[in-house]
């Protein structure tokens, strides 16, 4: 599966099956870049700064993330140096026309030292995940064989589960909440500070279940069809991923449902304003998309949001009434 998924964002048409938040409104973008350049703030205003993202897609993110950050904080925006983590040559030639200049990586861990503010939107819920199922004999490993699923006994996982419950593990993700806590920690003097701003799908606690699922054309799918020609995604494990981040040193915030981080940073000002002078049809779009951001019934609920940062640094917006 983790090579299939790899190959999926490598070849063909690399983009999620489903529309992401920068997809379906500006807004989402914008609001994150307001709140970065309140986070540079709390940091210090340190000159340079390094942005980075991790898996940017199209580039849409950061391109509104810029826009409405140059508008009301141009210190910020001269302070910046953007980084951006992408494994895909098709989507770096997009993400090139919309931001010129940029430095591009391969991988998280060739970002450079410094000062980093650090976003990722449906990053985590694309890495590979290991399934543990426990058996009335043990545990064992379920692995891809051809077309279909096997199971390998196993060494426990460390979470538990009831007879024929599932424990996915997520390896590449708690190595990055590892890395990001033990590089924030090492700032303990404020000298060289440093927040991640993750913003995912799954449950606020770990929990026992199969979330691997598959979506190709837009229609769930057999992730174990024509490899490499769907996309796959697993909830994100957040308990699992802040208890990494803090045994290496970091402070956590959240997760807070996505609905209500957004609307603490005032999404529906953003889109009131936005709307003035618009259509009916064309302000009841933006107001329409900007629900779906934050409803219940749409991403808000779901969709969470977690931030990992340096110990010193103060309580950060959207985490606290």
């Amino acid at each position: 599966m983790q090579r299939a998924n790899a190959r999926y964002y490598a070849t063909g048409e690399p983009f999620r099956e489903f529309a992401t938040g920068p997809e379906i409104s500006q807004v989402f973008g914008e609001i994150l870049g307001l709140w970065a350049a309140t986070v540079w703030e709390v940091m210090g205003r340190p000159d340079p700064l390094l942005l980075v993202e991790l898996g940017p897609g199209r580039g849409t993110l950061m391109r509104d993330a810029l826009r409405a950050a140059s508008q009301v904080a141009p210190n910020f925006r001269s302070a910046l140096a953007l980084h951006l983590v992408e494994t895909s040559p098709k989507l770096r030639s997009l993400q090139e026309v919309l931001l010129p200049g940029a430095a591009w990586h391969a991988d998280w861990r060739e970002i450079p030292d410094g000062p980093m503010l650090l976003l990722a939107n449906e990053f985590l819920d694309a890495l590979p995940i290991r399934q543990f199922i426990r058996r009335p004999g043990g545990w064992t490993e379920r692995f891809v064989f051809g077309q279909r699923f096997v199971e390998r006994p196993a060494a426990a996982p460390p979470r538990d589960a009831p007879e024929g419950g599932i424990v996915e593990v997520c390896e590449p993700a708690l190595a990055l909440a590892g890395a990001l806590g033990e590089r924030f920690a090492a700032t303990r003097g404020g000298l060289i500070p440093g927040v991640a701003l993750f913003l995912d799908y799954g449950p606020a606690a770990s929990a026992p279940g199969d979330s691997l699922q598959a979506l190709r054309d837009g229609r769930p799918a057999d992730p174990l069809a024509d490899p490499g020609t769907a996309d796959l995604t697993a909830h994100v494990d957040f308990q699992a991923f802040a208890a990494m981040a803090r045994a290496r040193g970091a402070e956590v915030s959240g997760p807070v449902a996505q609905g209500l981080f957004l609307t603490r940073l005032g999404l529906f000002q953003r889109l009131d304003r936005l709307a003035r002078g618009r259509s009916p049809a064309m302000a009841a779009a933006l107001l329409a998309a900007g629900r779906r951001l934050v409803e219940p019934d749409g991403m808000g609920r779901l969709f969470k949001v977690m931030a990992v940062a340096s110990p010193n640094l103060p309580p950060l917006p959207g985490f606290a009434p």
